[in-house]
């Protein structure tokens, strides 16, 4: 199984958790939220052979770490998974529209420049500013819309744009998720939990959970959850291939 968003570090008890993925053999892309995360981060899954962390800067974060854009460039060479980028359009956050795409725009020039990266992208309420801002700097990896709550217009044309997306248990129970699930090229799919932040009946999404997206999935294709964990599966090795230095998970 594969949990391709996960902010693994923050768990009230990140070893557990990881020591419970590896008992699993569970394949993990664990993000990060801002550069200073990654070198913790990355140290909690140093012997973990399918534990991956990508380099990030949040959207949330923006306004608060723009000084960190100089430790993402400091680090870029040592990821090929650069993630949780993106940006957010609530409210809240609104304000500081700016700063959020200066980051991801840093961000995207240095992911062209070091020849391109894998991507998870932050679009909640903001799907077409990032489609904007992908398609400007068009060459610059594989991008990976986590948890994406855009228009189907908006999903039209990520498909177009050639993202791909992953989707997890919470976003699945809502109907509008699967709705939108629905409309995606199922070669371009993989699961995801976003846990610790998303929740289930009130609780934080454990990685291994992504067993009851994998359900979810069989039911909107109309198919096994064994094909459908094949799917997947086979999805995650051709990502993989899209991207150069991404090693391989054993």
């Amino acid at each position: 199984m594969i949990d391709f968003h996960c902010h693994l570090d923050l768990y009230p008890d990140p070893h557990s958790v990881r020591d419970d993925c590896i008992r699993r053999g569970l394949y993990v892309l664990s993000v990060t939220t801002t550069p200073s995360a990654w070198k913790g981060t990355s140290a909690l899954s140093a012997n973990a052979q399918r534990i991956r962390t990508a380099l990030g800067l949040h959207p949330q974060l923006a306004h608060e770490r723009l000084s960190e854009l100089g430790l993402f460039d400091n680090l870029i060479n040592d990821t090929a998974y650069v993630g949780e980028i993106g940006l957010d359009g609530a409210p809240e956050f609104r304000k500081h529209w700016q700063d959020q795409l200066t980051v991801l725009e840093h961000v995207l020039r240095r992911c062209r420049e070091a020849g391109g990266r894998i991507m998870s992208i932050h679009s909640r309420r903001a799907s077409g500013p990032v489609l904007d801002v992908l398609e400007k700097h068009r060459v610059t990896g594989s991008a990976v819309l986590h948890w994406f709550s855009g228009s189907f217009r908006d999903l039209e044309r990520a498909i177009k744009l050639g993202c791909w997306f992953s989707v997890g248990p919470a976003m699945l129970k809502s109907e509008n998720g699967r709705a939108l699930t629905a409309r995606m090229p199922r070669d371009r799919v993989l699961t995801e939990t976003d846990g610790p932040f998303a929740q289930v009946d009130g609780k934080p999404v454990m990685p291994w959970q992504v067993e009851t997206a994998m359900e979810a999935l069989g039911e909107i294709w109309s198919i096994s959850p064994d094909v459908a964990k094949q799917n997947v599966d086979d999805n995650f090795r051709r990502l993989l291939a899209t991207c150069p230095g991404t090693g391989v998970f054993s």
